[in-house]
């Protein structure tokens, strides 16, 4: 976007606004059409061709005039159906007119709707933005004594080709005038001269001829209004952030991130660091899951980076000190999916028990081996959890109501659930269970927890589940001790090694072992946990890129924030050093700025300071809060 007005001390424009497609996201014939059609045999005949004369209009390729004529004349109106539209048209504002209807509501006198489409609709709209009927344009409706629609007052310049220009000089507007809107004839105001700027509007269609046009294309309005020095002036416009999402994330968080106005990109697989590197640059929040590593050497390449969301319980995959050193948000889901884990691991523990997999496996082989060797009932049965977080303690819950007796280690003080006892040490719970089920986090000192000593510690005959991380069992040393039968069976989810993308082959030593279930990395794939997941973590982003709000942030202080309401916010993030809190204090009061609230939170590298301020400010402010000693990184919201 290039259009701007030519200084930051221009007089504040008028703003006009074309109403379909620009402040609603529908095209209200069009919506008539789907009204009036419901129960007719030709509905999608007729839809088609309203839709169709619709294009053609917004396009510049036949005359508005006579396209509006004959659009009514296919639909057969009658003051019900514009009433019922009327009626529900709030509900189809365009989401960065929604964001932003503080703005509306702070410059209604100099904002004017200039619309082809009818007045009784329109007028909701106004009215809920806080714009007065006198400055609605648009055509009025005709009905006979029944109530059916007859055509629009053909008096009214607006009902004919080149009537929005007219209609817009007729007001005489004192100073500089913006136009947004989406279709061929606002594009004819900016030809005629009536408006000193146009943008071709497309958070909702995007008309080729129109954008061609124009002085600049806007993909929301926040990108006018920034633009425009209008609101958010410095705070950049949400649809030019970028969000990059691999590994095939939920859509649900794509849809949470495009609600909010942020531009989304998705991709399907994981990328090696190379590759990522490479994508990197010019995004301003990335997405992953379990398999792509976001390391020191990508986060030096990452010129925009603002925030890292890992869509899953662990973050061993990104290098948190280092997104810390840059000022890099991360976020994770740590709770969404225990609830998945946990279900299986009962599963597993069932069918390892019982001997399931290798039995199933035989019948499909067409063999029958119905015998009760070496199959096991789960009550009474010692569970050991080692990890007693989220997913151990709601596993031993579950286990204990359904009969078993559990014990757990770990290294941090938790509090026992149920009937649970702690134990000491790895081999005390080692000795006494008859599962050994781990759940322990990612950190390079659990690699290889369960190696040959602890294999050999455990109890003849018990059975091990792994749903944590890959390098905390030792592979080969498994494979020997279920080979030996000192582990008479194992469920294991998770590998040292694991294929980035489906298409990718899968080895391991586990392959073919007696009495032993492999899955790919599925302890949180259910439909259930990866929504919540997506849900959940870009809601956490979403939080610290429209008010600063680090709660969650596993690398970053954690500050709860509320909305920025009547001010303007400044987000500093720094190097926790002696007398940056001055400085910036000192900055905020030679600018003269008044302080509503502030926030200070700190952690033993990263220092985190949150201004609200009651008034507009000069550029040069924002340069000096960002030369200040320390700093990792500046940013704005309004």
């Amino acid at each position: 976007m290039n259009a701007s007005p030519s200084s930051a001390s221009a007089a504040a424009p008028f703003v006009v606004l074309d109403f379909d497609s620009t402040l609603v996201k529908v095209e209200t014939l069009d919506a008539l059409a789907d009204m009036v059609l419901s129960e007719s045999a030709e509905a999608d005949a007729i839809r088609t061709r309203v839709a169709r004369l619709t294009d053609q209009a917004m396009a510049g390729d036949i005359d508005f005039g006579e396209a509006l004529k004959r659009r009514l004349e296919l639909l057969q109106l009658s003051r019900s159906h514009v009433e019922a539209l009327a009626d529900r048209i709030l509900g189809e504002l365009t989401p960065s007119v929604r964001r932003n209807a503080r703005f509306f509501a702070e410059n209604a006198e100099r904002i004017i709707i200039v619309s082809g489409g009818f007045r009784e609709v329109i007028a909701p709209v106004a009215a809920e933005l806080g714009i007065a009927p006198e400055r609605v344009l648009a055509n009025d409706l005709i009905y006979d004594d029944e109530g059916r629609v007859t055509g629009v007052d053909e008096a009214n310049p607006l009902s004919r080709e080149g009537g929005k220009a007219e209609a817009l000089k007729g007001l005489n507007l004192p100073g500089p005038v913006i136009l947004i809107g989406d279709g061929w004839n606002d594009a004819v105001m900016k030809q005629a001269g009536v408006v000193d700027r146009f943008y071709a509007f497309t958070e909702i269609v995007r008309r080729e001829p129109v954008v061609a046009a124009a002085d600049a294309e806007a993909r929301s309005l926040d990108e006018v209004l920034h633009a425009e020095g209008l609101s958010g002036r410095w705070s950049f416009p949400r649809s030019r952030m970028k969000i990059l999402l691999l590994e095939n994330i939920h859509p649900l968080a794509v849809q949470r991130f495009r609600e909010e106005g942020y531009s989304v990109e998705t991709l399907k697989g994981a990328l090696d660091e190379d590759a990522l590197i490479a994508r990197i640059k010019g995004v301003h929040v990335l997405g992953v899951r379990s398999k792509t590593n976001v390391s020191a050497r990508v986060l030096e390449a990452a010129d925009k980076l603002m925030a890292v969301a890992a869509f899953c319980i662990g973050t061993n995959q990104i290098d948190l000190e280092a997104a810390a050193d840059r000022g890099v948000a991360a976020f994770n889901a740590p709770y969404s999916n225990t609830r998945s884990v946990v279900e299986l691991a009962i599963g597993l523990t069932v069918t390892l028990m019982r001997d399931v997999a290798d039995k199933s496996a035989a019948m499909h082989r067409g063999e029958w081996n119905k015998s009760a060797t070496g199959s096991r009932e789960m009550r009474g049965k010692t569970l050991g959890i080692v990890g007693y977080g989220a997913i151990g303690s709601q596993l031993s819950v579950l286990a204990e109501a359904l009969g078993m007796r559990v014990v757990f280690f770990d290294v941090v003080e938790r509090l026992a659930l149920g009937n649970a006892r702690r134990l000491r040490s790895l081999d005390a719970l080692l000795a006494e269970a008859d599962v050994v089920s781990l759940h322990v986090d990612g950190r390079l000192t659990n690699t290889n927890l369960m190696g040959p000593q602890q294999f050999a510690r455990m109890k003849p005959g018990a059975l091990l589940l792994n749903l944590s991380r890959g390098h905390v069992v030792d592979i080969g040393a498994l494979a020997q001790a279920l080979g030996s039968g000192r582990v008479a069976g194992a469920a294991v989810d998770v590998f040292p090694e694991e294929p980035r993308t489906n298409d990718d082959p899968f080895d391991s030593p586990l392959i073919g072992l007696k009495n032993v279930i492999l899955t790919p990395h599925i302890g949180g794939s259910t439909e259930e946990a990866q929504e919540a997941i997506a849900d959940f973590a870009a809601e956490r982003v979403l939080g610290y890129l429209n008010r600063g709000d680090t709660t969650f942030s596993v690398n970053l202080p954690n500050v709860q924030l509320a909305e920025v309401t009547g001010g303007h916010r400044l987000l500093h993030i720094h190097r926790n050093q002696a007398g940056v809190l001055a400085a910036i204090n000192r900055v905020l009061a030679d600018a003269g700025l008044n302080i509503l609230a502030q926030h200070l939170k700190t952690d033993e590298r990263t220092g985190y300071v949150i201004a609200d301020v009651d008034r507009d400010y000069d550029r040069a402010l924002l340069d000096d809060l960002k030369a200040i000693p320390g700093t990792l990184r500046f940013r704005i919201l309004h």
